[in-house]
């Protein structure tokens, strides 16, 4: 499978910063393969690093838009009997039902940082109709950190790219901890937003 999986990428090599996007669309294509060694084919004078990380966040949005417009149009029967070709297993789908209702729209953003639902978030928020260019938004800038750290890592390891999951797994807290500091920020600004407006109709 992983031989057939590089043989895929390595095809989409040919399409420069296009196959990249391409290549991240297919949700069954580990990201962790794929920027890494984009991040390799910089390294090698193949492509820009700033535009290959711009199209490995594009990639990173056009993948999950796919399971929103699943969960959107198709409702949770179609995202259970076709849920399994995208890896998603019933259990994720229940964990990002969970986080959707506890914390809205913001899951689209920092559910990317959540092991076990990442994959999953885009289906509740499109079940649930979330305006579509906020999940666009969301999703982009929570892909842009971490596509950034893997396309350069894959740079600076240049022929050990493949050495990068093990890096960014082992550094990881030093990139989710302000996004994290971030989240909650959001989400204390967001409630306090809501008691006031609740204050202004009870008055």
């Amino acid at each position: 499978m992983e031989t057939i999986i590089m043989d895929m990428i390595e095809a989409f090599k040919s399409l420069s910063y296009f196959g990249v996007m391409l290549a991240l669309t297919f949700e069954f294509i580990p990201a962790e393969i794929v920027l890494p060694l984009a991040g390799y084919w910089v390294y090698q004078g193949d492509m820009n690093l700033y535009l290959t990380i711009f199209a490995g966040s594009i990639g990173g949005v056009t993948g999950p838009l796919t399971l929103y417009f699943l969960g959107k149009y198709g409702g949770r029967p179609l995202v259970l009997k076709f849920g399994k070709y995208f890896l998603i297993k019933d259990e994720q789908l229940n964990k990002a039902d969970r986080f959707f209702e506890r914390y809205g729209g913001g899951i689209a953003f920092f559910g990317r940082f959540v092991p076990g639902i990442r994959t999953a978030v885009s289906l509740p928020c499109g079940m649930l109709k979330m305006n579509v260019w906020k999940f666009i938004l969301f999703t982009y800038l929570a892909m842009l950190p971490v596509t950034s750290a893997y396309v350069y890592l894959g740079y600076k390891l240049g022929p050990r790219w493949e050495q990068a999951g093990a890096i960014f797994s082992q550094y990881a807290n030093f990139l989710l901890i302000p996004i994290a500091l971030i989240v909650i920020w959001f989400v204390m600004k967001a409630q306090k937003q809501k008691q006031r407006q609740k204050l202004k109709v009870d008055q």
